[in-house]
Formats: C-alpha cells, structure tokens, sequence
C-alpha cells in the first residue's frame, strides 16, 4: 500500500530480458535499509526489490504488467516516481494507492494557471466512470485531485493542476500533450462500484 507522494525519482539504468524483464533502478535512497522482497512503486507499479546495490535496486517487470503499463517506463534512461511502501504509522499524505495501474491515459493539454499547471488527461469511458470532480486519482504514481471531468461518447477528459512543488519533484513537469501515463483510480470508487453492481 502507497499514499501516491512521490519521495525519489529513479533512472532505469539497465533492461534486459530474462523471462521477465529485468530492470536496475538507480535511485538515491539508502539501499541498506531495503529489504530484498520490499515493494517500491515505480511510476505507480508495485514492484517486489530483487537484488540491490549501493545506489540501485533490481526489479522483475511481468509481461501482464508491460501490457498494461506505459511502455516507454521500462526503457534505458526512464525516469521514474518512486514511492517506498507505506508503514504502519506513516504520515498518510495523499490517499490510498495500491500500485496496481487501471489503465492508460494520455495527456491532451498543459496550460499555466496561476502559478500551477493545469493539465488535461483523456482516458476510456469505463475508467471515467470511477474519476469524480474533488476525488482524488494517481497518475504516474502521483496522488492527485481531480478538478474538472467531461464524458465524451467512448472517453473521458478530466484536469488536475500541478503545483510547482509536484511538477519539479515528480516527472510529471516533463510531460508533453501525446504523453501517457499509468492511471489508478480511487481504491474507494472501485469498491462503490462493486456494491452497486451487487445491487442491481
């Protein structure tokens, strides 16, 4: 379990194929205090820490995981918002996040607003359903609130504003319109949505 506040940006440093994909994550944290089996969020995916060095940690990427991911992520020199698993008295800062990605989203429009960056994100209409004005959603890992939705036949737009604080220390202040990234939804939407569709 995760909060979406992102607390490093890491850089692949190695891919290669070995069943899965193997990546080599250099990051700054202090690996020592990394158990191997811990899980990190790379971009919003959990992922288990398989081997580790002094400045890196080792992940295994699945094929069911590329499949519904953003495939440029699991490149050579990709950066990514990590996020260390929340423990047990953390400060919950952002809301609850799983690390299991709903699926794609792409970015439609950047436009400054005030001092922030309003940012439009277009996904399907069955994730739209879940994404509600004032709750919250994660993008690349990010926990984030949404502010504005409009459904639109087989898709939804929504917008969040980037502060600059988020857009300097996350990768979201590199994304350009065409971009996508990783979307979960509220882990709470979800369940509403399995309720009422017990109910019917």
């Amino acid at each position: 379990m995760f909060t979406g506040i992102v607390t490093s940006i890491g850089t692949v440093r190695e891919a290669r194929e070995e069943g899965d994909l193997r990546l080599h994550i250099a990051c700054d944290y202090d690996l020592a205090t990394v158990d191997l089996g811990a899980s990190i969020a790379c971009s919003g995916v959990c992922l288990t820490v398989v081997a580790k060095g002094d400045d890196w940690f080792a992940v295994d990427v699945s094929r069911a995981t590329r499949d519904l991911t953003v495939a440029a992520h699991w490149q050579v020199g990709a950066r990514l918002n990590l996020e260390r698993a929340l423990r047990l008295g953390d400060e919950l800062g952002g809301h609850l996040v799983t690390g299991h990605v709903d699926g794609l989203g792409e970015v439609v429009g950047l436009c400054p607003e005030g001092g922030s960056t309003r940012l439009g994100v277009r996904i399907p209409a069955d994730l739209g359903r879940y994404v509600a004005v004032k709750g919250s959603i994660t993008l690349d890992g990010v926990s984030l609130t949404v502010n504005e939705v409009r459904d639109d036949g087989d898709t939804t737009d929504f917008a969040i504003n980037l502060i600059p604080h988020t857009s300097d220390h996350t990768t979201l202040g590199a994304l350009s319109p065409g971009d996508q990234v990783n979307i979960e939804i509220d882990v709470l939407a979800r369940y509403l949505q399995r309720l009422e569709q017990a109910r019917r």
